[in-house]
């Protein structure tokens, strides 16, 4: 096969771009990225670059240095047409979009709306994967009954949130609708085009490579802020939830929907009940891993920050027979043993 990964510096597209090309030494990967992300959160050290380089080692992969928001750009990544898209690349931060919410639009909704046009123009049998975001969900989940407890809150009569909970579309922030404008976008291209898509509407994702700011990638930091004694802020109180969902897992599921008779797809993507830890807890788990623990401090909440986010990954488990593999110690775990053997990325 043929396969662009959009974003392919970034974690999610870095995990993506190496499993196509261990997968099959005779599938050609192709990686567009602009390497502009260590830029948006003022990051020196070079994050995506650190990926950018990991992935020159693989002999059927070529790198492009490229926007998706750019027609030649995205014409050169594709050529005479690939097999697949795995769509990426975005603009990762919700803080980032109140700040610039232009530049979030651009990137996360015309971006998406660029790599779907050259894809169809290209070659219309593509197959078009799409990482949207739980935040499409907006304020709609805290209209959900929660019970607060010593250290988390938890839904009261639910165990997760399924794909039906994209109702009242207000309270997203402008990352929320920047990635709903491109979710709905990729879902119409099946519609009335044809093409096989996929929409994956991610929890909290995290894994190996990646590079944690406080204005996203949040796991990541808080394992870089404990191991090399960094202040912390949390907004709110801490006990708000997400369920982890480690990278491998999160490919795997792309995989399935490639490979499946499935003409196109909507699925939440997560870690499930089975894998839910709040910030308090996440904190805890570092210090009995690390025996440290960082300076904390609180702040008000920030925007359509959900208390509670648990995905429902029944439509997805029963559509690819897909389930987790990492349970969400062992990604921790794993994700802290990186961070240790890289730590001149982080001091």
């Amino acid at each position: 096969m043929r396969i662009l990964v959009t974003g392919g510096a970034g974690m999610v597209g870095s995990h993506s771009a190496e499993f196509f090309a261990k997968e099959n030494p005779k599938n050609k990967v192709i990686v567009l990225d602009n390497l502009m992300r260590s830029k948006i959160f003022g990051y020196d050290k070079g994050s995506v670059e650190f990926n950018w380089n990991y992935l020159k080692k693989f002999k059927n992969i070529e790198r492009i240095k490229g926007d998706v928001r750019n027609d030649k750009d995205v014409a050169k990544a594709i050529g005479k047409g690939v097999d697949v898209v795995i769509h990426t690349a975005g603009q990762p931060g919700v803080p980032s979009s109140v700040r610039m919410p232009k530049e979030d639009f651009s990137i996360n909704a015309f971006g998406t709306l660029n790599v779907l046009e050259a894809a169809r123009k290209k070659s219309k049998d593509t197959v078009v994967v799409y990482c949207s975001t739980n935040k499409v969900y907006g304020e709609n989940v805290d209209k959900l009954a929660l019970i607060e407890k010593e250290k988390r809150y938890t839904f009261k009569d639910t165990s997760g949130v399924d794909e039906s909970m994209c109702t009242d579309l207000t309270g997203h922030t402008p990352y929320g609708v920047s990635k709903l404008v491109g979710d709905l976008y990729i879902q119409e291209y099946s519609h009335i085009y044809k093409m096989k898509t996929a929409v994956f509407r991610m929890s909290c994702t995290y894994g190996t490579r990646q590079f944690g700011f406080e204005d996203q990638g949040w796991v990541a930091w808080f394992i870089i802020a404990t191991l090399f004694n960094k202040p912390v802020t949390i907004y709110g109180n801490g006990k708000q939830v997400r369920d982890m969902l480690y990278a491998d897992d999160l490919v795997d599921a792309f995989n399935r929907f490639i490979k499946s008779d499935l003409k196109s797809g909507l699925f939440n993507v997560g870690g499930g009940p089975e894998n839910t830890i709040s910030l308090l807890e996440f904190l805890e788990e570092l210090e009995t891993l690390t025996g440290r623990r960082p300076k904390v401090s609180f702040a008000d909440w920030r925007p359509s920050d959900q208390k509670v986010y648990i995905t429902d990954t029944t439509k997805l488990e029963k559509a690819l027979n897909w389930s987790i593999k990492t349970n969400v110690k062992v990604g921790i775990r794993e994700l802290t043993e990186w961070v240790k053997a890289n730590e001149k990325f982080f001091k």
